[in-house]
């Protein structure tokens, strides 16, 4: 049984107006407009403030804690009246799980709207570790590090006019499912693609930050990305080139990787790309870091230079490359 709370009346006005005939016109060009900084710092503190309280597993005390300490900071930047929390249960492997997704929007007078997104629960087990692989994972890169980009953005755009509406969502259950069984990954995304708060809600485009804070980090241009919104993909990939960071952001295609992003474009009609951690290898096969699913995705791999380039390149992006 699912179930959804009713809606705050204001984000509710948000994504009603934000209904329309315009659909995502992709094409970028510098606009003149000042680009406020990125700390990668607080992002970082985001990041270590969500591992403190554990494995953020459904049903867990610690995924209980983590919900209201996202909910509690979006309110400071984004005000109490304009965060939502979808709440749903489902049943998966006989048990029943209580979610969240978690929504925060800036810009209100705006109908002109793009989402940023990132899951914030974390793995209940760890199949890549040879020593505790039935063990939940604290997830500081996988899960935490996007959040912990978006928080940081949410405090700047609490502080710096956004020049267009900008949707925050944190997606729950994504990486609840054992492998192969896609099935049940990405129940957040699914859950707010088929029960949206308000339908027809219909912004530009969307950006998933998934693995997003690890040290050697590579940003393939990862080909589900390529086919949905070819056009954004490469400007992003162009301001990172830029900015000094395309030994990062790597002017490739990459792999196909099932993710959050997917379930939106193919269930809300959104055109949603992924900035992701991998590379591919010689035979094809994507390759995820070395932590990925295991243990070691602890605070001890995220990284400064990381977390500053996403930022950097995301601000860019927003404040100074979209036409109005």
């Amino acid at each position: 049984m699912r179930r959804l709370k009713p809606l705050v009346a204001i984000l509710g006005v948000i994504m009603i107006v934000s209904c329309g005939d315009q659909k995502a016109n992709l094409e970028f060009e510098q606009q003149g407009r000042d680009v406020p900084a990125f700390d990668s710092d607080n992002a970082y503190n985001f990041i270590e403030k969500q591992v403190s309280f554990g494995p953020r597993v459904p049903n867990s005390e610690a995924h209980v804690q983590t919900k209201e300490y996202l909910k509690a900071e979006l309110e400071k930047t984004a005000g109490v009246g304009n965060v939502f929390v979808q709440e749903f249960q489902q049943t998966v492997y006989g048990d029943t799980l209580t979610m969240f997704n978690i929504l925060a929007g800036f810009g209100l007078q705006y109908q002109d709207r793009i989402i940023l997104a990132a899951h914030w629960d974390s793995r209940p087990r760890a199949e890549e570790d040879p020593d505790n692989p039935d063990t939940p994972i604290l997830g500081a890169d996988d899960g935490a590090s996007g959040v912990g980009v978006l928080l940081e953005m949410a405090q700047i755009f609490s502080e710096n006019e956004v020049p267009l509406g900008v949707d925050i969502i944190f997606f729950d259950g994504e990486d609840y499912g054992e492998v192969s069984d896609l099935d049940n990954y990405f129940l957040g995304a699914r859950e707010w693609s088929n029960n949206p708060p308000v339908p027809g809600y219909n912004p530009r485009f969307g950006i998933l930050l998934d693995m997003v804070g690890g040290q050697n980090a590579v940003f393939y241009k990862e080909s589900y990305s390529m086919s949905y919104a070819p056009n954004l993909v490469d400007e992003i990939w162009s301001i990172a080139e830029m900015k000094g960071y395309d030994d990062m952001f790597v002017n490739q295609r990459g792999g196909a990787i099932a993710d959050d992003h997917i379930i939106v474009q193919q269930q809300a009609g959104i055109e949603m790309i992924n900035i992701i951690h991998h590379s591919v290898n010689e035979s094809g096969t994507v390759q995820f870091p070395p932590y990925w699913h295991t243990q070691n995705d602890n605070m001890e791999i995220i990284d400064h230079t990381t977390l500053q380039a996403v930022g950097d390149v995301l601000l860019e992006l927003i404040y100074n490359r979209i036409p109005q």
